[in-house]
Parts: C-alpha cells; structure tokens; sequence
C-alpha cells in the first residue's frame, strides 16, 4: 500500500490526466453536434449511434480489461490501450464519411477502456479502504473536467481550427499521457499465480452475486442513461426543445458540468465522514435516487422551459449512483478488484450506447409519426424515465435487507 503522500497524488494526477482526455473525447459529440449534423447530414438517430460508438468499444473490452488488470497491472494496460486511443483519435480527425467517424469513435472507446478502471484497480491494492471511494469521486471530478473542456473551450476554438484540428490537439494530449504513465506509475506486483481456471471462477463469483445482480440493471439503464444525457442529449434537447444558440448550448454544457465538477469534488470530501456516521452506500442510493428522478419529470414537463439548469440539478441529484462503484469492488477481494469493476462496467457502458442510440432512434420514429419535436422528445425521454424506476425497484427489492 502506498503511503507517502506526494507519491499519491503523483499517481493519482497521471492518471486523472488520461481520464480526463477519455472524457473530453467521450462527450465531445454533445458540443459538435451542429457542425457534425451539417457535414454528415445526420439524423437523430445517426447521432445517437455515433456518440454510442465510443460506448461500443468501451463495453466490450471490460471483461479482457478486467482480466489483463488483475494480471498485468494499470501501467501496462491503461499505457498500451491508449496507444489505440491514439490512432482513433487521429482517425476520426481524418474521416470523410460517417462510417469513418463511427469506426474511429469505437477504437477510441476501446482505447480508452481501461482510463477510469484501471487507476481504480491500482487504488484498491494502493490506498486505504477509506480513502477509496473519495478517490472515486475525485476521478468522477476529473471525468467532468473533460466534460466541460469538451464545451465552451472546444465551441471557442471551433471557428479558428475546426473540428478536425481540435481532435489533432486531442491526439497530442494523448501521447503526453502514455509518456507520463510509462514514465512515472508504479509496476505491478502479483501476489499469487493467476491461471484461466481460476480467472473463470473469479469471473462467476462476480456474475452470480446478488448485489452485483441488483445492480445490473441500475447500472444499464440508469447509470448508462444518465451519462447517455450528460454527454449527449441534453445538447440537443437545448439547441431543439429550449430554442439555445449552438453557443448558449455549449454554455449551458458548461455550467452543467462545472456543477458535476464541484459536485463530486465535495462529494469525495464528504464521503468518508458520512460513512464514519455509519450512512452506508446502499442507504444513500435507497434515498437519493427518487430525487433525480422527480427532477427529469420536472423536465419532461416543463418542455420548453427547461434548459441548462434543470439539467445540472438532475445531474447533480444522480451523483448518488456513482457510489455503486467503489460498493462492488469492497464487496470482493482485491484479487477480484479489476473483474469486478470492469464487469459492471459492461453494463455502465453498453447501457450508455444503448440509451444514448435508443433516445435518438425514439426521437426519429415518433417524429416520423407525425409527433412534433417537443412531444417526440418528451415521449423519448419518458421511456428512459419509466425504465429507470423499474431498475430501482429491482435494485431495492434484492438489496431490501441491506442498508
């Protein structure tokens, strides 16, 4: 365990730096949105599916993430993925054609698969167990650094570079991010012998566990649309619905973001002294999580006069969900640490395209019914709403004994 504390944030500070980059990348879709739809003729659903294709390639690299992790360490694995993310990266910068910027966005998403679970792998062997969840947090935190340097400062630069030289700039971040990593993160040391067998068992221990089944569908459908909103389709609803500028719509991503920002920020502080009052994370889920979903209803029925604020409020009032997180990996052993994380980050990730991809496709198909803009968003969204209580009510009914 690591215990001088320069040494820490060293390591902490490396890695929220590729993070950070995996994030702006990730929600960088929300801001273009204008510029994208004009060059590629997109529609909503088109959109949908290109913001998701990061989510693609995110997905279905968990499972070998989580395996190489427990084996190899984040050094190795987190340095070498972004090498991919690298040439993504600079592919989606030289596509002609959507095909093109979907095939570069799902290597990005491969390549960056490992930014968020492979520090928390290292810090569930580095750190104390309860500084855990506020580095948790705190890596939350960088996540919406990206978020919001995917608006104002990309929107800013937009008119002077372009879009294609912005993610040039993006691919040399990238590559300071790999130097840095190699350079300065500790190696790895294995404490026992790793064999397929026991990786496999390791693996069915996770899938067969009732927590982490009661959070499965939570993870899918709320988590995953929660950030399928906040990376993408809050951007739309403002420029669409709320009648935004492309510039007060990346305004309004801003703001949203810095709140996310310091959010997660106070959030990470707080946490381990609630958790000295003996508030456990299942509680704070039980009774936070209805709050956000009051707030989207507020959304949905307020229509046209919900912008920028509402949907900081309702992404502010969904931070309880992140602490599922750092919930499923005390609730195994760090042998199972990196499995375990990668594993319900299958469904964090698939969810997010799916929701990110089916909001747009619901969009398009009530739209072409005859619904008008605002209904065919207010019925989309609905949806979501509607899906999310019913993961809630699962995720409380097997945890119904548990606090």
């Amino acid at each position: 365990m690591i215990t001088k504390v320069n040494k820490s944030i060293i390591i902490f500070c490396i890695f929220a730096f590729g993070f950070l980059l995996s994030n702006l990348v990730r929600s960088i879709t929300a801001t273009l949105t204008p510029v994208l739809t004009y060059e590629f003729d997109l529609t909503a659903g088109n959109l949908g599916l290109l913001a998701g294709g990061y989510f693609i390639g995110f997905s279905i690299m968990q499972v070998p993430i989580g395996l190489l992790l427990d084996k190899f360490g984040p050094k190795k694995v987190v340095g070498y993925f972004l090498i991919i993310a690298l040439v993504g990266t600079i592919s989606f910068a030289l596509a002609k054609s959507f095909s093109g910027l979907l095939v570069s966005r799902i290597f990005i998403g491969i390549g960056v698969s490992a930014c968020m679970m492979g520090p928390l792998t290292g810090y569930r062997v580095w750190f104390a167990e309860k500084y855990q969840q506020r580095a948790n947090s705190w890596m939350l935190m960088v996540a919406n650094i990206g978020f919001v340097s995917s608006t104002l400062p990309v929107q800013i630069l937009l008119p002077y570079i372009g879009w294609r030289w912005i993610f040039i700039l993006i691919a040399t971040l990238i590559l300071i991010s790999i130097i840095l990593i190699f350079l300065f993160t500790p190696n790895w040391e294995q404490t026992e012998n790793s064999t397929i067998d026991a990786e496999k068992k390791g693996l069915a221990q996770i899938w067969k566990n009732k927590f982490f089944i009661s959070l499965v569908p939570l993870a899918f459908i709320n988590y995953g649309g929660i950030q399928a909103i906040q990376t993408l389709w809050a951007g739309p609803w403002m420029l669409n619905i709320t009648g935004y500028s492309p510039f007060q719509s990346a305004t309004g991503l801003f703001w949203i973001n810095v709140t996310m920002l310091a959010s997660y920020f106070l959030w990470g502080y707080i946490l381990p002294k609630l958790s000295d009052y003996g508030i456990s994370s299942i509680k704070l889920i039980k009774f936070g999580l209805p709050i956000s979903y009051f707030v989207f209803f507020l959304i949905i029925f307020l229509g046209t006069k919900a912008g920028a604020l509402l949907f900081a409020i309702y992404i502010m009032t969904s931070i309880v969900i992140s602490l599922t997180q750092p919930a499923i990996a005390l609730n195994f052993s760090q042998s199972l640490a990196g499995k375990s994380l990668t594993s319900y980050n299958v469904f964090i990730h698939s969810g997010t395209f799916f929701m990110q991809w089916g909001i747009g496709l619901f969009i398009d198909l009530f739209n072409s019914k005859g619904f008008d803009i605002l209904s065919s968003y207010r019925i989309s969204f609905s949806i979501f709403l509607i899906l999310c209580i019913l993961s809630y009510i699962f995720f409380i009914y097997l945890n119904k004994n548990n606090d």
